[in-house]
């Protein structure tokens, strides 16, 4: 269903970066009387993922800064880091998330590209928030192959209290089958960045492999975990991949795609077949799983239960993340990330209250 958002009361709502925006209160409705999505805040700079604290949202972008936005209010603080972001392509200051005890420590964890001679790596570390904006605390782990393509970057903590990292290939295939590559896989580390007992490879923060560049993380409410990845490029195209995680599970790349099998691999619960969706962030409601896709400019929603998918929002441009939060799809918008057309006050983020399509 498409469901259009009106772009002539932007310029009323935009604000100076200082002043943020609250949610439009206006809504305007779609076919079928669907409502149509309000503006949080806009003015934001290649958004990549968004967080929640209280009242307080935190919004990671791709150059190395980190927006928060309290009280209709935005601010964009500064981080001070070891080792500089650097931002080309689809590297940079990409994943963000909240420690489970950020009300009493604000401390998060972040990944990032950085350089190291003529490389391009990535690198997870913990953060802590100042009154002077971000300061690193330690660095959690280190060298992850990175480049100007496929660098994953999603962070999740999952329920079970341990860090999760999505890492693309980084535009090196065979990256994806070798285990003991940090590239195209599924890493898992306890909070404090050891390596848990119970990781299907001792000592090793491998979950999953056979990755080529997963870039959504959820859960349901049975604690499954979903990923969403992208497919190749060039001939063939799309196959991009929707994947319920399981730990020591090899996921196919570069070996098999779409429905395509072969032992010891998994093949994908969906697929796009010819089309490219180009998924990133991912959230689980239910039986409901909502992923963010980029070219296919779309927000999509795939039911488990009946396995059948459909675009959900369309008209928005290019999607990066989506977060569920009090009865609210919460998405960010991707079109000033070199890729897009950006429209005016790009980028956002936007609300949509669920179960009322």
């Amino acid at each position: 269903m498409l469901i259009t958002l009106l772009f002539s009361f932007l310029a009323a709502c935009s604000s100076p970066e200082d002043k943020g925006a609250q949610p439009d209160p206006r809504e305007e409705r779609g076919e079928g009387g669907a409502p149509s999505a309000e503006i949080v805040v806009d003015g934001l700079s290649a958004p990549w993922e968004v967080e929640f604290a209280g009242e307080d949202i935190y919004i990671a972008e791709r150059e190395g800064k980190i927006v928060k936005v309290r009280g209709g209010k935005k601010e964009r603080q500064p981080l001070s880091l070891s080792r500089p972001v650097v931002q080309e392509g689809e590297s940079g200051f990409l994943g963000l998330a909240l420690a489970p005890d950020f009300e009493k420590t604000r401390r998060a964890y972040a990944y990032h590209t950085y350089r190291e001679g003529d490389r391009l790596l990535n690198r997870v570390i913990l953060l802590e928030e100042t009154d002077r904006g971000w300061v690193e605390v330690r660095p959690l782990l280190e060298g992850i192959p990175g480049g100007v393509i496929h660098d994953g970057g999603r962070l999740r903590v999952g329920p079970d209290e341990r860090l999760y990292i999505t890492t693309g290939d980084a535009g090196d295939e065979e990256n994806a089958q070798n285990r003991r590559s940090l590239a195209g896989k599924i890493l898992r580390l306890k909070l404090d960045g050891t390596v848990p007992a119970d990781n299907p490879i001792p000592g090793s923060p491998v979950y999953s492999w056979g990755h080529r560049n997963p870039q959504g993380l959820d859960w349901s409410d049975e604690g499954e975990l979903y990923a969403s990845e992208h497919g190749p490029s060039g001939m063939p195209s799309g196959h991009d991949e929707i994947n319920r995680i399981e730990p020591g599970k090899n996921y196919g790349w570069p070996e098999i795609i779409g429905n395509e099998t072969r032992k010891g691999m998994e093949s994908p619960l969906f697929h796009s077949g010819s089309d490219t969706w180009a998924p990133s962030g991912l959230a689980v409601s239910g039986e409901k799983v909502y992923v963010a896709c980029l070219r296919g400019e779309q927000v999509r929603v795939f039911d488990l239960k009946r396995r059948t998918s459909e675009a959900f929002l369309e008209d928005l441009g290019r999607i990066r993340d989506v977060a569920i939060r009090d009865g609210y799809l919460y998405l960010l918008t991707n079109n000033t990330d070199g890729r897009g057309d950006p429209r005016q006050g790009d980028d956002k983020l936007l609300r949509v209250k669920l179960g009322e399509r």
